[in-house]
């Protein structure tokens, strides 16, 4: 699906170095219905705007989606952290890693 860049968008190039992590925590039931990497875009602009699941930009997947994947890397714990902890630690992205651990430490 096209959609337009947003400053908190990863490169492909980036991405391809995580993807395999991302892809370890799918339960795989059924088919990808969306790209990982939009998902992946979503969860980034989550973090970086502060914005809610439902005020999620038209060209994401739907909020509910990419909320479930979000809830699915959190939950994961490799050495006491999250994937997606580990995932944004790898790719360098500080800000949202700081956004995200603020907001599991709120729950």
């Amino acid at each position: 699906m096209d959609r337009p860049d947003y400053p908190s968008d990863i490169s492909r190039e980036q991405f391809e170095s995580v993807r395999g992590m991302l892809e370890a925590a799918r339960r795989k039931t059924r088919p990808r219905k969306h790209d990982l990497y939009d998902v992946f875009c979503a969860v980034l602009y989550f973090l970086h705007t502060g914005s809610t699941w439902r005020a999620m930009p038209p060209g994401f997947p739907p909020w509910r989606t990419v909320h479930e994947y979000f809830t699915q890397w959190t939950m994961q714990r490799e050495g006491g952290q999250s994937l997606l902890e580990n995932v944004l630690e790898h790719v360098g992205r500080q800000a949202e890693l700081a956004h995200l651990r603020a907001l599991l430490h709120r729950h």
